[in-house]
């Protein structure tokens, strides 16, 4: 789709350390919300320090740190209830984009509306929602027509949960439709 993804920032990380941060921190808000939060350090250090893409034991408590605000912030409760649904696989076709392949973060499902949830982990938070990087509002704009394709006569809503400022961001169905027709434009 195109475009930028973050913004500019002097505490930013290079991509690879900034991508495995992100993965490392999508894991923990998948996994701890259906575990009771006295085992979140034994069961990060565990998820978070094997495989291919291990973390330091080191980085865990800073990364268990980011989680746990996100998930002890009573706003934002309602992204992790046990009636929501995590790490969603999505696939439409887009009208002058072709197939699109994502992952959905979090999707709320109700009788008339549909709530697409995006966490974001970037160092640097935009302050609104239109200074939002055109990448992420593309990318948005794309996981929204797609749900329109599969939920035609639900409200389609979308958001950007900052993980650094446990902060939900809900954007605009016109910015984010915009942003994805200049992916479009020729």
């Amino acid at each position: 789709l195109g475009g930028a993804k973050a913004l500019p920032s002097e505490l930013g990380h290079d991509e690879d350390t900034a991508k495995k941060r992100g993965t490392h921190l999508h894991l923990l808000l998948e996994v701890l919300p259906g575990t009771p939060p006295t085992q979140w350090p034994d069961l990060a250090m565990q998820m978070l320090t094997a495989g291919p893409d291990a973390a330091l034991p080191s980085d865990v408590p800073a990364l268990l740190t980011e989680a746990h605000t996100v998930l002890t912030t009573p706003e934002l409760s309602p992204l992790f209830e046990p009636s929501t649904l995590a790490e969603v696989p999505v696939t439409a076709d887009l009208p002058g984009l072709g197939r699109m392949h994502g992952v959905l973060d979090r999707l709320i499902i109700t009788d008339t509306a549909v709530r697409i949830v995006d966490f974001k982990t970037n160092v640097a938070v935009p302050t609104s929602a239109a200074a939002c990087p055109e990448g992420l509002l593309r990318q948005m704009g794309a996981y929204a027509a797609a749900l329109t394709q599969i939920y035609p006569t639900h409200q389609i809503e979308t958001a950007i949960l900052w993980t650094r400022t446990a902060n939900l961001m809900h954007l605009p169905a016109k910015l984010t439709a915009d942003a994805l027709s200049r992916a479009c434009a020729p």
